[in-house]
């Protein structure tokens, strides 16, 4: 195959942590080879279960594998101990899942990256996984993709710690605009869920952007 032919999200995500919450975001462009827009309505946030969600940026082949994987894992997991699994633990078998994954034989090499945010009895988390698989906790913000240093610029200037729910999705959704402006793969719309800590998750904000142009 050639590889200019491979579905790509280009993305913008973001993740920021908040005083009673996790506030996940991205835009909603997939691109064909990066050139060629292919879909306008892609949805980069997923929610996992109750208790976790993540971003996704990369081949989209990968992407929609890995998801369905981590999801089945942590069904499969909470079904063997009978009880819920901590973010922590969530977030190392997605880093698994993507660390062979990267490292397996292929012609088409799996790139992805995820940011991964939840809660559990302990507290409320994010984690940002590499398209290595690497695994890094963060307790403020990050994000990932081809718009990051558009959105990391908004993240740096704008972010203070103990931010309120609603004043962490104002930031992503301007995090995520601010590379959308700029950014070449990221455009078409945004959307935002937070995982609370105390009602779990829900989409806060979601919004598709209209560029057609009429006389």
């Amino acid at each position: 195959m050639d590889k200019t032919q491979l579905r790509k999200t280009g993305t913008t995500t973001v993740g920021i942590v908040c005083k009673d919450a996790i506030v996940l975001a991205a835009d909603r462009k997939m691109t064909l080879g990066g050139m060629i827009v292919s879909s306008k309505k892609f949805r980069k946030v997923i929610t996992i279960n109750d208790n976790f969600a993540m971003t996704v940026a990369g081949l989209v082949s990968d992407i929609q594998l890995l998801t369905k994987l981590i999801k089945a894992q942590i069904k499969l997991d909470e079904l063997r101990k009978g009880k819920k699994i901590r973010v922590s633990e969530a977030a190392n078998l997605l880093a698994n899942l993507v660390y062979n994954n990267a490292r397996k034989f292929s012609a088409i090499p799996g790139i992805t990256g995820f940011l991964f945010g939840g809660r559990d009895n302990e507290g409320i988390y994010l984690y940002e996984l590499g398209m290595d698989g690497s695994l890094t906790k963060f307790d403020d913000y990050s994000c990932d993709g081809s718009g990051m240093l558009f959105a990391i610029g908004v993240l740096e200037a704008n972010y203070k710690p103990g931010l309120s729910v609603d004043e962490g999705v104002k930031l992503a959704v301007s995090a995520v605009n601010a590379a959308i402006q700029r950014d070449t793969g990221s455009g078409s719309g945004v959307d935002v869920v937070v995982i609370a800590k105390d009602t779990g998750v829900r989409e806060a904000f979601s919004k598709a952007l209209d560029t057609r142009l009429s006389v």
